[in-house]
């Protein structure tokens, strides 16, 4: 097969495009189809897999957005996805091309739109894991009779073809290629042998007989009544052709077992359809990407909780996240609080000020996650999204200490923002939590400020939480620095966070309530201390 051309199915980008080397992978299918064990080879040739183009590094925040778990927790459904790594990868570099972004988008919206189609992509899904399984050598049944396997592989595989032919004939997506890709199949002089094979292999003929049966449960009678043999079948001949050709074959000195007839025969046959198995095995990972958008979606539907596709505009229109939530909520079993995020444009730097557990950081990972998931194609967690493309992302939320780093908090975080502007492209998103926390107030704040006032020239799009609320008032007052913008944690009528977010600049961190929950009021301490004094006074 080699130079030779292999039909493809690329449910994912705009323009088809092979994202594994279909000759190789169709060297590995022949041995698999001869009796080779190949565990793992779906899933091993699509983590392999190349990408399309993406103008994001994937480096800058995976690690913050927990994207492997979203995905692992999120997008799984009664089990565990065999392409789990793939899809993390897809996710985590999303495409430049918007054509292919929006070929994503038209899948999941007739998905959306058309139950059937969900429920024969489904379907399609369960025939997928049997090839899958039979390929692989994974199935429940053992395989002492290699002939056996093969019989079911191309019955798994005629059974996808079929439901290809007969699942998607209305769909206008591209899950339409589905069913032009069947009809190449059955066009096909080889799917025609495999069908009278395996017609073969189920029902060589049909035999009715008479049996009397004696009061001991024995045998009286055996009666022969009528014998039809399938004699359309190319696969059948009559029994005095067959006889006549064993004959022929012994005078001349031929010796065939009915083993390696029937090899010969299902290596004929595998030869006529074999240039359209290697794309079954990327199309498995396009499936799941689709099935495990609709499971998020429908996981977050179970929990009262709204997923859109979002709309684009440029980066001077508005941004609006309506009934915005967070995912790692969901998946952590907590039900997440929606909140609202509106700004008149998209290029700004907003400052987000507000009390410690009042949703900042998860307001943050939320917005970074839908970002994502809105230039991966996918459903975004809110209820409306309009959002505007951005080149890049980077996320800096969590900040670890360890025993070997090489500065203090300040030298640290110093480096840390270095590492931002390295990694941040003109029109990038720029994500940071609690920017100079780890310095005293006058030089934090100076660094502050000059990493909001560089930050502009990049033209981005962030989000920066701060505790320096005298410093964010100042900013706001003033107003020297183009493009900001502020919103803080909104308080309830007790002067709890309602994990909502309106305009301004929060008036204090409310840090002794926060001191009362955690037990770190001078009440509490003492009681601590007084108690430790009775227990030593009492040895």
């Amino acid at each position: 097969m080699a130079g030779k051309s292999y039909p493809l199915v690329d449910l994912l980008e705009a323009v088809p495009k092979w994202r594994v080397d279909p000759e190789a992978l169709d060297t590995q299918l022949v041995f698999s189809f001869a009796g080779s064990t190949t565990g793992g080879l779906f899933a091993d040739t699509l983590a392999a897999a190349t990408l399309p183009p993406s103008s994001w590094e994937s480096e800058g925040f995976v690690h913050d957005l927990f994207v492997e778990r979203l995905v692992r927790d999120c997008f799984c459904g009664a089990g565990p996805l065999v392409t789990l790594k793939y899809i993390t990868r897809l996710i985590a570099r999303p495409p430049a091309d918007l054509a292919t972004i929006e070929t994503r988008r038209r899948v999941l919206a007739e998905l959306s739109s058309s139950p059937h189609l969900l429920q024969e992509l489904k379907r399609l899904h369960t025939q997928l894991l049997a090839l899958k399984g039979e390929m692989e050598g994974t199935g429940q049944r053992e395989r002492w009779d290699v002939h056996r396997k093969q019989l079911d592989i191309l019955a798994a595989f005629a059974a996808i073809v079929r439901l290809m032919e007969s699942g998607f004939g209305g769909a206008q997506s591209a899950l339409s290629q589905l069913t032009a890709f069947a009809s190449r199949v059955t066009e096909s002089e080889g799917f025609a042998s495999l069908v009278s094979l395996l017609s073969y292999d189920s029902k060589q003929a049909t035999v009715d007989f008479r049996v009397q049966m004696g009061a001991d449960g024995r045998v009286r009678q055996l009666e022969l009544l009528r014998l039809d043999e399938e004699v359309e079948n190319p696969f059948v001949n009559p029994a005095w052709r067959r006889w006549a050709a064993k004959l022929e074959l012994l005078v001349r000195g031929y010796r065939f077992s009915h083993a390696e007839v029937m090899a010969r025969l299902l290596d004929a046959v595998f030869e006529g359809v074999r240039a359209f198995f290697p794309c079954l095995v990327p199309l498995l990972g396009d499936v799941e990407f689709y099935l495990g958008a609709t499971q998020f979606r429908a996981r977050a539907e179970a929990a009262g909780l709204s997923m859109c596709l979002p709309s684009f505009v440029s980066s001077a229109e508005p941004r609006r996240l309506i009934g915005l939530f967070n995912p790692l909520l969901l998946s952590a079993g907590t039900r997440p609080v929606p909140c609202d995020l509106v700004t008149d444009r998209h290029d700004t730097t907003l400052l987000i000020t507000g009390p410690n557990s009042g949703g900042k950081t998860r307001l943050l990972q939320a917005v970074g996650l839908a970002q994502l998931l809105a230039q991966s194609g996918l459903f975004v967690p809110a209820r409306e999204a309009q959002l505007s493309l951005a080149q890049g992302l980077v996320v800096s939320l969590i900040q670890e200490t360890y025993a070997d780093q090489p500065e203090g908090r300040l030298g640290m975080e110093l480096m840390r923002i270095r590492a931002l502007f390295e990694k941040l492209p003109v029109g990038a998103i720029v994500i940071l939590d609690e920017l100079c926390s780890g310095t005293n107030p006058s030089e934090g704040e100076e660094i502050f400020e000059l990493v909001v006032t560089m930050l502009a020239e990049l033209k981005p799009q962030a989000y920066i939480t701060t505790h320096f609320l005298e410093f964010a008032a100042r900013l706001e007052r003033e107003r020297r620095i183009p493009g900001l913008r502020f919103v803080q944690v909104e308080l309830g009528q007790h002067h709890e966070p309602t994990y909502q977010f309106v305009s301004g600049v929060a008036k204090t961190s409310l840090a002794h309530h926060a001191a009362a929950r955690l037990g770190v009021t001078g009440d509490q301490l003492m009681a601590l201390i007084e108690q430790k004094l009775r227990l030593g006074r009492g040895h």
